[in-house]
């Protein structure tokens, strides 16, 4: 764990100043019958709540269905909260005008999966990034022009003079990231939201992308949200890790601690099913959890993993919702197997 990022998130921890505060957040979209009739909500979020700290990274991990990408999009504003807060530096959200929703969204940088579906191919690198600036009100094209090559720097992008007039499609798929990269963080944001950033990277360029984020979270005191499916990556990325499971934060806590000893039943199946690059995972056996991901039209009452797990403790598990048990300081999970007795 880094020991600049993790003494600025306790330092942040201990004023009790989170850059970013979610409480009992939901997000349901309405089904509809021949789009008259209601016939129900997609629970995509269903009561989450954490809270980020400036500096530090947190990933947030899971298969895919269990919310990872609606979250992002809910902090960005992109989805309506249905039910719940999220808090900006102290700031209920709920309460921003338009003016401050625009402030607040300069103030957050969005990384996409696809970098090539995230760009306009009808535009030049210098016109993607001078755009943002343009919408945002900076009108003077020297400063305009003076940040584009700060960034494009940063980013690795050299000699900017050969890049800016390229499109797109002329940028290999690395480029492309390190543009996409370039463009949240071209308004100088306090916070960036990375969607599986590296996830249709080839692996050697998967590593470069990652290091270019740690070493601009470092200059520039950021704090990250990076979604992920892949678990090889967050042990060296991420200062906390989040599990989603049914719409649902399960277990958070500590990268370390984490990867010690993880305590829901899903997290642990997680873990195992990721395999080291080890000959000797040819003969060994893994347990798989059986079953589907929930639905999330239906979910199950009670735990949403009981219908999978082996460890389930009837007439509890399938009937009551486990509330979140705090196992260490760094360490809770949403389990009835760690209720205190």
């Amino acid at each position: 764990m880094p020991d600049v990022a993790l003494n600025l998130t306790k330092q942040a921890a201990e004023q009790n100043v989170p850059i970013l505060k979610a409480e009992n957040l939901h997000t349901w979209f309405e089904i509809r019958k021949m789009g008259f009739f209601k016939a129900g909500d997609v629970r995509s979020l269903d009561g989450v709540s954490f809270e980020l700290y400036q500096g530090e990274t947190v990933s947030i991990v899971g298969e895919s269905g269990c919310g990872k990408s609606t979250l992002a999009k809910t902090i960005l504003g992109l989805n309506h909260i249905t039910k719940g807060k999220l808090y900006f530096e102290g700031k209920d959200m709920s309460q921003f005008t338009k003016e401050d929703l625009k402030k607040y969204r300069a103030n957050v940088g969005y990384i996409q999966q696809d970098p090539y579906g995230a760009l306009p191919p009808f535009m030049t690198v210098k016109k993607i990034l001078d755009e943002p600036m343009l919408i945002n009100g900076i009108k003077d094209k020297e400063e305009r022009n003076k940040r584009i090559r700060e960034v494009l720097e940063e980013v690795k992008l050299s000699p900017v003079e050969d890049f800016l007039p390229k499109f797109p499609h002329m940028l290999s798929g690395g480029q492309q990231q390190r543009l996409v990269i370039a463009r949240a963080m071209i308004l100088k944001p306090k916070m960036l939201i990375a969607d599986e950033p590296v996830s249709m990277l080839d692996a050697s360029v998967r590593v470069e992308i990652l290091q270019l984020l740690r070493g601009l979270q470092k200059k520039h005191n950021l704090a990250i949200i990076y979604i992920t499916h892949d678990l090889s990556t967050v042990r060296y990325f991420s200062e906390r890790i989040f599990t989603m499971y049914g719409a649902k934060i399960i277990e958070k806590s500590s990268t370390v601690s984490l990867l010690e000893k993880p305590l829901h039943p899903y997290t642990d199946a997680l873990f195992k099913a990721t395999s080291d690059p080890d000959a000797e995972n040819l003969k060994k056996y893994k347990e798989v959890p059986t079953g589907e991901p929930p639905s999330l039209m239906n979910p199950p009452k009670g735990c949403r993993f009981h219908p999978r797990c082996a460890k389930m403790i009837v007439g509890k598990c399938d009937q009551v919702e486990p509330p979140e048990f705090a196992v260490s300081d760094d360490h809770c999970v949403a389990c009835w197997l760690y209720e205190k007795k």
